[in-house]
């Protein structure tokens, strides 16, 4: 018998400490979610994530952020329009991240995750090896590839548990619903115009649950409806106030509706001095919107922003309008038979309104009434 235990024992020590090793190597870590409420201003109107984990035994109380970038770079300003600006994951203290959400009032809420000792460690050394080298740079996409999806796929891939989420989103819904839902919340009626303006028909793809979670606030959602019970805790570290409307989402409509019909009654009157106004008007409106067709062919074409391929405003921002502003006082044949065209082309694109494959700003309504109306004057006289 005391032959045997000589034998045994050591193995069962063994055996136990190597299984209380691999519990314990990650016992003191606790890792969380932090979500960041939106702010006012637009680059932060649709909140913020980022990961935060506490080692006790380190006393080391870290965020890692994916969305930071390097404001010194030369070319910042060019990288950031062609879509090549390069986003990067950054480590601070807890604190120190803590300092702007403060400041600006925003609420920040912490999940901690519920995890198992594998999954601990698995995480912590993805994020240590993201952190390391050209590893934590990335190419920055708002709906593909952000600081949100970055930590969502993070989860999804190493916990293999992130599914079961019930439903965030009707069905149907798009990613420019969801841009709208902060947009019109946050009294951005013009940002809001901008952006349907310059983001083509892919934004108006149904998501799924998985890709509606690139907003922060619905990987909170995803997380606490999850089947699994992935949150072991949720709180909310901070109390803030939230961002209240500015102004009426419908202001571009109203004020785009007074000018086109001001411009409408002035035409109609006849008079050489009007007849110059209106004329010059005119010059105007084809140059501001061929201008305006050029920057979405280099958005389009000229840029990374895959959200900008597709874009079916150029069916009243035609590019050539930019040229044609020129020959308006000219009375070719040529010039009569674009004007027709682009007659024909914005009647259609009124008509045809509900059933294009991009959703269009209602605030263009009467800007396209105005080229109808005016690109047909042309054309006749």
């Amino acid at each position: 018998m005391q032959r045997i235990l000589r034998y045994v024992l050591p193995l069962v020590f063994i055996f136990i400490s190597f299984f209380v090793k691999a519990q314990n190597g990650s016992h003191h870590i606790r890792i969380s979610v932090l979500t960041c409420a939106p702010g006012d201003d637009l680059y932060s109107l649709f909140g913020h994530s980022a990961i935060r984990i506490i080692d006790s035994a380190t006393h080391n109380d870290l965020v890692f952020n994916w969305g930071t970038f390097d404001f010194a770079d030369p070319d910042f300003y060019i990288k950031f329009t062609r879509g090549k600006l390069m986003y990067m994951l950054s480590v601070s203290r807890f604190n120190e991240f803590m300092t702007e959400f403060l400041e600006e009032k925003r609420s920040v809420y912490e999940q901690e995750l519920n995890l198992t000792a594998e999954e601990r460690n698995i995480i912590h050394e993805a994020i240590q090896l993201n952190l390391s080298g050209d590893n934590r740079y990335y190419h920055y996409d708002f709906l593909f590839d952000n600081c949100t999806t970055r930590i969502r796929d993070i989860i999804s891939k190493y916990t293999k548990r992130f599914s079961g989420v019930v439903p965030l989103v009707p069905k149907g819904t798009t990613f420019r619903n969801m841009i709208y839902e902060y947009l019109d919340r946050g009294g951005q009626p013009w940002s809001k115009l901008g952006i349907d303006i310059l983001l083509g028909s892919k934004i108006d793809k149904a998501v799924n649950n998985y890709q509606s979670m690139f907003l922060p606030e619905y990987l909170l959602k995803g997380l606490d409806s999850s089947k699994v019970n992935l949150v072991k805790q949720k709180k909310a570290i901070f109390y803030g106030q939230p961002a209240t409307d500015k102004s009426s989402k419908y202001t571009p409509l109203i004020l785009f509706s007074i000018i086109a019909l001001a411009i409408i009654v002035l035409s109609l009157f006849k008079s050489p001095q009007i007849n110059i106004a209106v004329k010059c008007i005119d010059f105007l409106l084809l140059f501001i919107t061929g201008a305006v067709g050029l920057l979405i062919l280099f958005m389009w074409f000229g840029t990374n922003h895959a959200s900008c391929g597709n874009n079916y405003n150029l069916l009243w921002a035609m590019p050539f309008n930019f040229m044609a502003a020129f020959f308006i006082w000219r009375k070719k044949d040529w010039i009569k038979k674009y004007f027709y065209f682009i007659w024909a082309l914005n009647l259609s694109t009124l008509l045809l309104w509900l059933w294009l494959p991009q959703q269009l700003n209602i605030a263009l309504i009467p800007v396209i009434l105005l080229l109808c109306v005016r690109s047909y004057r042309l054309a006749k006289y």
